[in-house]
């Protein structure tokens, strides 16, 4: 190897642990690195800008508008609020409706959006309740991470390898829908072992809960209704768009588009306001690094190590996929780990052949995406609801995170594994 890649693999370490560590703002870290990498001619500057994944970047833009004008609405809070008096207060109820609504608004929505608009509202209903937030805020984390893991624009990490690697929103929901389905059902049991003696409230308390007006919180009834509709469209787009030759950002960019055109007289900015560039900036510095590192061959380098390691028999590969995404997820966030890999599991499918690689994609989406849940760091969602509940005098520690996460994490890579072997060997 030359001394260039020696750099760049020095580089991508060290900028690699300062955005684990979060000492430093990620996304300055990314772009700074990305920067670097351009100005140490690592990656060539027009080279740079053909590796930045533009289907990901377009299609997280064009749901955070979808996203930020629906929630303008009022529909999260009143589905919310309506789940817990559908069980009259029943604080049990409550926390396993509310999970699976998050896990299921997860797998069409990005799951940190999802916990941005129902965090605060579930945080009220518990505080009514007279209990901790704190498992519920919790519950509705992992929930959010194993829904999001279902389908392709469900988490980030899958809206990067469907992109990669040619796949589309309806092979996501048949390859992994019906484990996580599985992991879904698993994990509302265990919720039930786990808190069922914690969650009982008097009924005085519960009259509370039955008291709120849930029509109240839909603020505007007209955008409401365009909103669902153009967000049924999407969904039928992205169930569509292969046969249509369309990709899902291009989908989501019309959808984001006609919803902008109708909202009424709302002006743009005040919605693009709202999108995370933070994060599209991420990935963008985090495309051009890894660009880097495939220009200079350590990609090649480390799939042909993977192989040698488990023989190239594609099954142990899988395996081992499964399990060291779930331990990587879980220490660090999994975004640029993920962005490691599809390089990686592209050269393998390169001389293994695209159809017998294919179980490799579905367990680095598997790994990546359940292992985040291990650990209050592992994901961006559980960051994001842990903020919230601390913002709001109910911290969440995490080791109050991990007691709980760790567990459901080692079952759903288990039951991975499980499904992979069972399904495609």
């Amino acid at each position: 190897m030359s001394i260039t890649a020696w750099i760049a693999l020095s580089l991508f370490l060290i900028i690699y642990i300062v955005i684990s560590t979060e000492k430093i703002n990620k996304t300055i870290v990314a772009l700074m690195g990305g920067a670097v990498f351009i100005t140490l001619e690592i990656i060539g500057q027009e080279e740079a800008f053909h590796v930045i994944d533009w289907n990901v970047i377009f299609l997280l833009i064009s749901m955070m508008v979808i996203i930020n004008i629906t929630k303008t609405t009022g529909l999260f809070q009143y589905v919310a609020i309506k789940t817990a008096k559908s069980v009259q207060g029943n604080p049990l109820k409550i926390l396993i409706l509310l999970t699976i609504i998050t896990a299921v608004f997860s797998a069409f929505l990005d799951n940190v959006t999802t916990m941005l608009i129902l965090s605060p509202v579930t945080i009220l209903i518990a505080v009514e309740l007279g209990i901790s937030p704190a498992p519920f805020i919790i519950c509705m984390a992992i929930g959010s991470n194993i829904g999001g893991t279902a389908t392709l624009i469900g988490d980030p990490p899958n809206i990067m390898i469907g992109s990669a690697a040619n796949l589309q929103f309806i092979n996501f929901l048949a390859h992994l829908g019906p484990v996580i389905i599985i992991i879904l059902a698993v994990f509302v049991g265990l919720m039930f072992l786990l808190f069922r003696k914690q969650m009982t409230v008097s009924n005085e308390r519960k009259a509370r809960i039955m008291d709120f007006d849930e029509s109240k919180s839909l603020t505007d009834k007209p955008l409401l209704i365009r909103c669902v509709a153009v967000l049924g469209l999407v969904i039928i787009g992205f169930l569509l768009h292969g046969l249509l030759g369309l990709e899902a950002s291009t989908v989501a960019l019309f959808g984001a588009a006609l919803l902008l055109l109708i909202s009424g007289k709302h002006e743009p900015e005040e919605f693009f306001r709202d999108i995370e560039w933070g994060t599209i900036f991420f990935f963008i510095g985090l495309f051009i690094m890894v660009g880097g590192l495939v220009e200079q061959g350590w990609i090649k380098k480390c799939s042909q190590f993977l192989l040698s390691l488990t023989k190239g028999d594609l099954r142990y590969t899988s395996v081992l996929l499964v399990w060291v995404s779930g331990i990587f997820s879980a220490i660090v966030d999994n975004i640029p780990y993920v962005a490691t890999m599809i390089p990686m599991v592209q050269d393998i499918a390169a001389s293994v052949g695209p159809d017998a690689a294919m179980p490799l994609w579905w367990s680095l989406a598997l790994g990546a995406c359940l292992g985040g849940n291990a650990t209050l760091v592992g994901a961006s969602a559980n960051v994001v609801s842990a903020g919230i509940s601390t913002k709001n005098g109910y911290p969440i520690t995490f080791m109050d995170f991990t007691k709980y996460g760790l567990a459901i994490t080692l079952i759903s890579l288990a039951l991975s594994t499980g499904y992979v072997l069972l399904r495609y060997f």
